[in-house]
Formats: C-alpha cells, sequence, structure tokens
C-alpha cells in the first residue's frame, strides 16, 4: 500500500463542489414545492410582495411559505430587499421556472428528486442482491413523464418533430395507421390524431392508468380516429400493420428493447417509418462528460430506467444507452436506414428516422 501525497487545493476545491451538490440537491427539493404549489408561476406575475402577500394571493400558509422564499433566496433564485421585507422572482429565473415557458421550463425536472429518493432503500438492496425495484414503486412517475412530454409536444410535436420525417405531414394528411408504442398517458397520438383526422391512431402502453387517461382525452376532444390499449410492447405481434410507429423516449425503458425493435420492424408496411426519440448521448462514458445534464441522467438510470428493467428480467439498457448502441440494435432489428436528426433548443433528445430496404 502506498501514501499518495495530498494536494490541499485540489482537496478543497472538492469539499466545495460536494457542498455545492448537497445545496444543489436541497434546493431541488424546494423547486419542485415551488413548481407543484404555483408559486413561482404566481410570483412571475406579482411586483415585488412580502410573504404575506404571496401567501395570501396562493392562498398557501405563511409560515411555510416564508421559509421557502428563505431557501429560494440564499440560493440565488429569488431576490429579496431587506429594507422593505419583499420578495420578487425576477423575468429572466421565471422564463426557466413557469408553466408559461413551456418547453423551457426546467422546474418540472425537480420533482425527480423526491420521486427517486422514495426507492433509495430498494436500490441500495438491488446493488447487494441483484434484481431491481418494480414499476409499481414509482406512483407519480407516469404523471411527471406526462407534464414534461406534454411541455415539448405540445409546442412542437406536430409542426417541427413529424416534418423531420421527409414526406410524414402529407401522408398524415392523406391518411395512414400510426402506432405510438409506450404512448403513456396518451397526448402525443391525441395530438397527431387531432391535427391528421384522416389518419388513424393506436396507443399501447403497458400501464391501465395511462391508457384509461388516454381513452379520457381522446373522448373529451371528441376523437374518433384514435384507440388505446394494455399492451406489452414485447408482446407487439402485428406484421405489416403501420405506415408510421412512434416511441417517444421509451425504448430504453423497455425490459426486453431487442425484441421490441425487431417486433416494431415487422409491424412496419413496405414504405413504412419508424420516430424513435431518445436520449441523446454516446455509448461511450468519457464522450458525456461536457453533457448538461449526465449526472442526473446516469442516477435516473440507476434508480429508474435500469432498475425497472433489471426488475422485470429485462436488459437493464440505461437511460444513457447512447447513439452507437442505438444504431447497432436499430441495425440488428432490421432497419437498413438509420438518420438521426435534433431539434434547435433540445439538447436532451436525439430523433431518429429509421426504415426498412
Amino acid at each position: 500500500m502506498t501514501t499518495q501525497e495530498l494536494d490541499p487545493a485540489k482537496a478543497a476545491a472538492f469539499a466545495g463542489q460536494m457542498l455545492g451538490a448537497f445545496n444543489g440537491a436541497m434546493l431541488s427539493l424546494l423547486t419542485s414545492i415551488g413548481h407543484q404549489t404555483g408559486l413561482f408561476d404566481t410570483m412571475a406575475g406579482m411586483r415585488p410582495s412580502t410573504s404575506h402577500q404571496i401567501a395570501q394571493t396562493t392562498g398557501l400558509n405563511e409560515r411555510y411559505v416564508r421559509e421557502w422564499l428563505a431557501g429560494m433566496v440564499t440560493g440565488r433564485i429569488i431576490e429579496y430587499d431587506p429594507a422593505n421585507a419583499t420578495y420578487r422572482l425576477p423575468p429572466e429565473h421565471a422564463a426557466a421556472l413557469t408553466r408559461a415557458a413551456g418547453p423551457e421550463n426546467l422546474a418540472n425536472l425537480a420533482q425527480y428528486v423526491s420521486l427517486m429518493g422514495n426507492v433509495e432503500d430498494g436500490i441500495i438492496s438491488a446493488f447487494r442482491n441483484g434484481g431491481g425495484v418494480p414499476y409499481s414503486a414509482y406512483p407519480r412517475f407516469q404523471a411527471l413523464q406526462a407534464e414534461e412530454s406534454a411541455q415539448i409536444h405540445d409546442a412542437v410535436l406536430v409542426d417541427v418533430i413529424l416534418p423531420l420525417v421527409p414526406g410524414i405531414v402529407e401522408r398524415l394528411e392523406s391518411g395512414i395507421d400510426v402506432l405510438d408504442v409506450g404512448c403513456g398517458q396518451g397526448h402525443a397520438a391525441n395530438l397527431m390524431a387531432r391535427a391528421f383526422p384522416n389518419s388513424r391512431f393506436a396507443g399501447y402502453d403497458f400501464s391501465e392508468e395511462g391508457v384509461a387517461a388516454g381513452k379520457a382525452e381522446a373522448g373529451s376532444w371528441g376523437l374518433a380516429n384514435t384507440r388505446f390499449q394494455v399492451t406489452d410492447a414485447a408482446t407487439l405481434d402485428e406484421p405489416a400493420s403501420y405506415d408510421l410507429i412512434t416511441a417517444f423516449d421509451t425504448i430504453h425503458d423497455q425490459a426486453q428493447p431487442t425484441r421490441v425493435l425487431r417486433a416494431i420492424a415487422e409491424a412496419l408496411r413496405p414504405g413504412g417509418v419508424f420516430l424513435m426519440v431518445d436520449v441523446a448521448a454516446s455509448s461511450n462514458l468519457h464522450e458525456n462528460m461536457d453533457h448538461p445534464l449526465a449526472p442526473a441522467l446516469y442516477a435516473v438510470s440507476t434508480l429508474h430506467c435500469m432498475t425497472v428493467s433489471l426488475a422485470l428480467g429485462g436488459e437493464g439498457l440505461g437511460t444513457m444507452w447512447g447513439e452507437q448502441l442505438a444504431r447497432q440494435k436499430l441495425a440488428e432489428a432490421g432497419f437498413t436506414s438509420v438518420e438521426t436528426k435534433r431539434v434547435e433548443g433540445d439538447f436532451l433528445n436525439c430523433y431518429y428516422i429509421a426504415t426498412r430496404s
């Protein structure tokens, strides 16, 4: 055993880094509270106000609001005027913290911190004994995913994302058959169905709650061209049935992604297209060092995506499976052409357009 010489400056810098990480984690919990209670949304439209005024406007308990504000002020998220005891959410911060920001709203991401923290004991057990934590241990996960994806899909699905596929908008307008794999609460399928009434849309998910939500939304919108059903994508057996199949950030979550991709390829008709949206990353760890969300995404993988797959005896692909492995698996599934595209302002996702010859 050798003793390495300690670099005091490096040690002090790392200690500061860890303190920053701890503060950031706690601040994320307060940010989640601000999002869920509507405090950010309300304060964005208020003049500098006291804690009593903010509590009265939001209908929340003043003592809790005041303590929350203190954390936000010391976290440099909300500004404080000690002379007047007033608080202000700067518009530059509101642009990243309010629902009005649409896809730019980052506050909703903070909700994942507490969600993942709730399964820590199960994850530690899996570290020691193998296996995984089941999907049922995450009661809010689908709702959070639906909220996050809706912000993006409401803003850009029809006008920006779908046009990435050459000629698909014209085909949708004429009328084709579309399947959304892992549809969650069905919002994407319903958005497309509303925009393209001549086409027919199906949404499959293994969550009964998600499928019920998709049906309810379709009913409230008066859609007659959608159908949703509870289906494990790994059991998909519908050869040559669809002209377009979509999968929005769901393939890496599958217990058996290789089997799912093969089934998707077989379910496409000649000339059909598979639009797979998944996390933009490299399959090589060292190439993700500058990814703005790499630590968070590896954490989400450890605490959800990978472990849920392993709990089902699956491959445990993980959130950050990366483009190289994605291309490999698409090729193994039978796709002979794979093109990747990006959407301006969306650093999180890569858009794969895959076809068979």
